[in-house]
């Protein structure tokens, strides 16, 4: 199959939606498939080029003169590689393959890796939506996509070229006990819920220490919370790390407490490494964490119930020791080669001359 991935950049910069189409692009390559990605280019397009999957450079920055220019790019990237599936992953590309299809005939299959943006619903247009949780789904039916468009394959990441194996990473150099949180620094993230919850625990485990790894838009915020906290000294701000899986190596409690999160793609290697998770009860989290039996559920928004969830897995070395394997437990449903299986079903529903 000829496969043509189209999204904003290939930067290595945290961004999930970015990781989830190299990762599909190098295992479509991996199995045999002829595979490309159109973006305005980063970091990735060697990796990308070391596992046989070709970049297509296109600059498609929304300013209507470059957009124009993005829209006749677009035609020549398509008539060039002559795919049989366009599959987009960011509404800008999603608009620039749907225009052209009517000419170039490919099956048109859009993914959606979040909806916390209204523009979302423009991922409507393709043939078949993808989504990454069932969630995720259910927001999209709600603002107007047809069920029948809509096909849920769960975000997977083990196995993929991107990542290092675990067996070869050095676990990050920590204060003991250490509650980790990585995530982008915006409010969403529910960081400063966190901040609050460890001012709450802090003074009965005086050896604890809290890591903050990412960076964001309200970092500056969240760094001046942590400066005015009288645990100050304890809160550590990481910044974007490359490689977080020596982190989550060294993490005693691992925590994500999103305010909204479609599918959280940490909580996948945060399994993986044996991580006791803590993590809030919304939109796709639970479905990632085997609805509550892989890690500990809380309710967002809530500093009290996650700084007793905290303080439960740190008082008892047993019960965090099993909610790591439990965490571990299942993690072969994860696998990048199981998801490219999955969206070969749903390419195979849209191929020129299927339907």
């Amino acid at each position: 199959m000829r496969i043509l991935h189209i999204v904003n950049d290939v930067t290595n910069r945290g961004n999930g939606m970015v990781n989830a189409a190299v990762d599909i692009a190098i295992e479509q390559a991996r199995q045999g498939n002829t595979v490309a990605i159109v973006s305005a280019g980063g970091e990735y397009e060697a990796l990308l080029k070391e596992n046989g999957v070709e970049h297509i450079s296109l600059d498609q920055t929304r300013s209507p003169l470059n957009l124009l220019r993005a829209i006749f790019g677009f035609r020549r990237a398509v008539k060039c590689f002559h795919p049989q599936i366009v599959h987009a992953h960011m509404p800008t590309g999603m608009l620039l393959a749907w225009f052209w299809r009517r000419w170039r005939g490919y099956g048109l299959v859009s993914h959606l890796h979040n909806v916390h943006e209204r523009k979302s619903k423009t991922m409507g247009l393709a043939q078949r939506v993808v989504v990454i949780s069932d969630s995720v789904g259910q927001t999209m039916q709600q603002r107007g996509i047809p069920a029948k468009k809509i096909r849920v394959v769960l975000n997977r990441i083990l196995g993929t070229a991107r990542l290092q194996p675990l067996a070869e990473t050095t676990p990050a150099m920590l204060h003991h006990p250490a509650i980790v949180t990585i995530c982008g620094l915006n409010y969403r993230k529910g960081v400063t819920e966190l901040i609050q919850a460890f001012e709450l625990i802090a003074p009965e485990f005086s050896a604890a220490h809290l890591y903050i790894v990412g960076d964001g838009p309200e970092a500056a915020v969240f760094h001046q919370q942590a400066a005015a906290s009288p645990v100050a000294a304890r809160i550590h701000f990481e910044g974007f790390q490359s490689d977080v899986q020596s982190y989550l190596l060294a993490t005693d409690v691992f925590v994500l407490v999103s305010r909204s999160e479609a599918f959280g793609l940490v909580l996948i290697e945060a399994r993986n490494a044996g991580c006791p998770i803590i993590a809030t009860d919304v939109d796709g989290i639970p479905q990632v964490l085997d609805y509550g039996r892989a890690g500990l559920l809380v309710p967002p928004q809530d500093p009290d119930a996650l700084a007793a969830a905290i303080r439960a897995m740190l008082s008892d070395d047993a019960a965090r020791s099993d909610w790591g394997k439990r965490a571990q437990q299942g993690t072969e449903e994860f696998t990048i080669a199981r998801l490219v299986q999955e969206l070969n079903t749903v390419y195979a529903e849209v191929l020129p001359g299927t339907n």
